[in-house]
């Protein structure tokens, strides 16, 4: 389900109006290309939104491609498999530029081997460190690249470009502002209630609005709601579509006035954070402790610390389901940058009925906060009014990398060099993450190499290898089978919680040897990584997950941080064995 602008293109001819290279068509199918990449917009977050579609110089679509998660195909390699041999002399149109988070340069290695002679794209990259670089790459390669807005400029590329803004607003958001991209979600009655003066609030919209609502809680990373929403609702807070990407969820409390018994505290299926105020409740702190539940407090709770905080937690998207107090300082700490308001043609009147946004100290309505790109849209009985708060930032001009940043302010200080972190895709060591769209084979029981889509599919599917019940039997398949890392981990992990009888009985001192045999393995078959591991000799490797505290570093470096461990290991191992061939190759000198 996109959000975004449609393309103008036929998908039942495959062409566009006519067969020039002219602006109108140029301009149509990178429309169809971020149609494309919408598709799975946050379904497995921190990917951004890639789309690719190929065009033969008689006006035809090709093939055509989008990334569907972190560590699975590029838009650009998927394109070049569905076009085949038709990709010579065609041309690639690109909603964004393809990133090299992985060092292996597939996606502009694809269009170059393919033939393809020209590449339209929507955007450069939003990360300053592959800002660019795939566009000098194509060129370097002979092929004709055009940017929209610098090699291309009129007022139907302007639109294009908007929508190629709009679909990765996340990512360039979290890019320019350091806070994760916010959505405020409500639901309201036609005199602006989102409850009755009792606090009832089941239902205000329709079940078709309600329906929208999981799919947009599937695009986000994290659901934000009150401490009030917790006690008088008890939400569960799923995306309820059957797998896929679940969003975490965070709960604010300054006071911790939270009940024992809530569906939030259950986290069997997905987490539950809890961000409060320091020394609120301590008890109870511990009572959710012992729930699986974290805990994370602030000296002083308020809206820009706590998305600051989960922006270097590596927060792409976060949905705001709360209430209008919560909400007016959320939006008058600047962190909102979109809203999605349902309104149903309901009247439920109370001079003390709650409204979706509380006191934002306005006196008059030239101080009203108007809303940018307007969208309106009938659900079943109820309209969808969506619209920013802040628009998507232009990125023309470059964002200032760390060191020019020092040289601009000198109070601001560079990461220290010598620790090199990686975690999520858009880090520069991100190929690192046992999460990277990189296959390995591995032997079975029976000597027999199979092939895994990546390293977490590997690990997570061993800890029910050997184990004779149909059921762990059963699980090596699904996990196997999964199309994305994430995917894979999140079925290996659910199976461990829910069963742990099927987990193999040495898998707790044998954890570590599965995950260095299969680190062994990538960066053995993949030269690009062996050079990018060895090019960090001297450095700190860590793994910078903040809620992993046994492969990764944890949030304040309590974490064991095993997988930089294992991979300082094994670039030592790879360090010696090249240093002992050279000895050899001396001596036989």
């Amino acid at each position: 389900m996109a959000f975004v602008l449609g393309a103008h293109f036929s998908p039942m001819t495959g062409k566009v109006a006519n067969n020039t290279h002219d602006h109108a068509d140029d301009a149509a199918y990178i429309l169809r290309a971020v149609d494309l990449s919408d598709k799975s917009a946050g379904f497995t977050s921190p990917h951004p939104n890639c789309g690719c579609v190929i065009a033969t110089s008689t006006g035809k679509v090709a093939g055509e491609g989008y990334l569907y998660a972190q560590g699975t195909k590029p838009a650009e390699v998927l394109a070049v498999e569905a076009a085949g041999e038709r990709c010579r002399s065609a041309t690639a149109y690109l909603n964004l530029e393809p990133g090299d988070c992985h060092g292996d340069h597939t996606a502009v290695s694809a269009l170059v081997q393919a033939g393809i002679t020209r590449a339209v794209v929507g955007i450069r990259h939003p990360l300053q460190h592959l800002r660019g670089k795939a566009v000098c790459a194509l060129r370097s390669q002979g092929l004709q690249v055009d940017v929209l807005g610098e090699d291309l400029q009129s007022k139907v590329m302007e639109e294009a470009r908007k929508s190629c803004l709009i679909v990765n607003a996340p990512l360039i958001h979290r890019a320019c502002s350091r806070v994760p991209f916010s959505v405020l979600k409500y639901a309201m009655t036609l005199d602006g209630k989102i409850a009755a003066s009792s606090g009832h609030a089941a239902w205000i919209s329709s079940k078709m609005s309600r329906n929208r609502v999981f799919e947009l809680r599937g695009r986000s990373d994290a659901i934000i709601v009150g401490g009030n929403t917790v006690r008088k609702d008890n939400p569960r807070l799923t995306a309820r579509h059957g797998g896929g990407h679940m969003p975490m969820r965070i709960v604010l409390s300054q006071t911790m006035n939270l009940p024992e018994e809530a569906k939030l505290w259950d986290v069997s299926e997905v987490s539950t954070i809890v961000v409060t105020q320091r020394g609120a409740r301590r008890n109870f702190q511990k009572f959710l402790a012992s729930k699986g539940v974290e805990v994370v407090e602030f000296d002083i709770l308020n809206s820009r610390d706590v998305m600051e905080y989960f922006h270097d937690r590596g927060y792409l998207s976060i949905l705001w389901e709360c209430g209008g107090t919560l909400a007016a300082s959320a939006i008058s700490s600047g962190v909102i940058h979109k809203v999605f308001a349902f309104v149903a043609p309901k009247i439920i009147g109370g001079k003390n009925a709650p409204t979706p946004v509380g006191e934002l100290g306005m006196v008059e309505m030239s101080q009203a906060l108007d809303l940018i790109d307007v969208c309106y849209e009938q659900i079943g009985p109820d309209m969808l009014i969506s619209g920013f708060l802040q628009p998507v930032p232009d990125l023309m001009p470059v964002i200032p990398s760390e060191d020019e940043t020092f040289a601009i302010d000198p109070t601001v200080t560079p990461y220290e060099s010598s620790i090199i972190s990686f975690y999520k895709t858009w880090d520069p060591y991100g190929a690192f993450s046992n999460f990277s769209p990189h296959p390995i084979q591995m032997p079975d029981s029976d000597g027999n190499y199979v092939t895994w889509s990546s390293v977490e599919h590997y690990y997570q599917a061993q800890k029910f290898a050997g184990v004779n019940d149909p059921g762990a039997q059963d699980c090596v398949k699904k996990i196997k089978a999964m199309r994305s890392p994430e995917e894979a981990a999140r079925v290996g992990r659910s199976m461990h919680r829910q069963h742990p009888d099927l987990l193999r009985s040495d898998w707790e001192s044998m954890k570590i040897d599965v995950m260095y045999r299969a680190l062994k393995c990538k960066f053995s078959i993949y030269p690009h990584l062996n050079s990018m591991l060895l090019s960090t000799a001297g450095s700190v490797l860590v793994e910078a997950s903040p809620h992993d505290l046994f492969w990764g570093g944890g949030r304040e470096g309590e974490g064991l941080n095993y997988l930089g461990r294992l991979l300082m290991q094994l670039r030592s191992d790879f360090l010696g064995e090249s240093s002992t061939s050279t000895e050899n190759t001396c001596s036989a000198l």
